[in-house]
């Protein structure tokens, strides 16, 4: 049963509870559940409400995805680091992936690019990456540009899960998100921070990371610097 509790409340507690409503229907029903007429009899309100607070259906869609998904990239934020940037990477991609299949609905609409460009919660979720991706970069052990890596990173774990969720439950094949998780190391990593066939690109890389930081430098030789590594790098 849906919670109907709503009185005399202001409106950010209003919209609150139309966001709670509407996303226990879509975590139950599904999208297609999640219709303005829907909401509004499961919260007790008119349906104008949620048009004065939303503008339409697709705008209280995306307030359901932004309070859920603000609140899983708000966890992952807390998550201490191990030590290991290797190691917290493919922890990052564990916990993607079992969030999109906990939750298939809104992963399906934050996987629209349409949506997904305007939420802060998926712009917060892919800086975490960034972070993860750079610490990584500064180990030595990154082969291709950040931005290259955390690219591939994030559109193989955003596959993954879609082609996993296009399975029946009992049918789905887990291994899948490892075997592709494990075609991106191939592709981003070394095998070791030194000695590889390509240890001038993933040096650069490291190195890139530090440039900002380096202070003896002024800023137009920081930028020079930066173009000269961007180049072995792309090379």
């Amino acid at each position: 049963m849906l919670d109907t509790r709503l009185g005399g409340v202001g409106r950010h507690e209003m919209r609150a509870t139309l966001v709670e409503v509407a996303a226990q229907l879509l975590r139950e029903q599904g999208p297609t559940a999640v219709t303005t007429r829907a909401v509004a009899q499961a919260a007790g309100v008119q349906a104008p409400t949620i048009y004065r607070l939303f503008g339409d259906k697709d705008g209280l869609l995306d307030a359901v995805a932004e309070h859920v998904f603000a609140a899983y990239v708000a966890g992952k934020a807390l998550i201490e680091d191990s030590g290991d940037p290797v190691a917290d990477l493919r922890a990052g991609w564990d916990t993607h992936v079992g969030f999109g299949l906990a939750n298939p609905a809104l992963f399906g609409l934050l996987a629209d690019p349409g949506r997904g460009t305007r939420s802060p919660a998926a712009a917060a979720g892919l800086e975490i990456l960034r972070a993860r991706v750079h610490r990584v970069a500064a180990t030595g052990r990154l082969r291709v540009p950040e931005r290259r890596a955390v690219e591939l990173v994030h559109a193989a774990g955003t596959g993954a899960v879609l082609t996993l969720l296009t399975m029946p439950p009992e049918d789905r094949q887990f291994d899948l998100a490892d075997a592709m998780y494990d075609a991106v190391v191939q592709a981003i990593l070394t095998d070791a921070p030194a000695l590889a066939e390509d240890s001038s690109t993933a040096a650069a890389v490291a190195f890139r990371t530090v440039v900002p930081e380096l202070p003896a430098l002024t800023d137009a030789e920081r930028a020079l610097l930066s173009e000269w590594l961007d180049r072995v790098t792309d090379s």
